[in-house]
């Protein structure tokens, strides 16, 4: 068993402009907490190999996957499928959640318009 805490992994930005702690990367998926602060935003984006689940587990905000938006808030899983365009603005509580991708995140997989 890998047993890692959120508290000891270190925080890091993406591409995208998020805060991460990475629990786990293995070669078929990664786990990771992104937080950020109130009123801000990812800069909006694609992962070409990458499925991405994203479970809010406090604040929220508004999410837009390819051009469909929706206000979501602690609780609120969102499936964001490969090559879909997204973007997460953070509500006047910031936004706390745990991002599941398959394959792993990676900068590479990251693209802008």
């Amino acid at each position: 068993m890998e047993l890692r805490s959120l508290a000891a992994a270190e925080p890091f930005t993406t591409k995208d402009g998020s805060t991460i702690r990475e629990l786990h990367h293995t070669g078929v998926q990664s786990l990771a907490e992104a937080s950020l602060g109130p009123g801000q935003a990812t800069q909006r984006h694609y992962h070409a190999r990458t499925e991405e689940i994203y479970l809010l587990t406090e604040g929220g905000g508004r999410l837009e996957v390819d051009g469909e938006s929706s206000d979501v808030r602690a609780g609120d899983a969102a499936l964001i499928p490969p090559g879909a365009w997204h973007e997460l603005v953070a509500g006047p509580d910031g936004a706390r959640l745990l991002c599941m991708c398959a394959p792993p995140y990676s900068h590479e997989d990251t693209y802008f318009a």
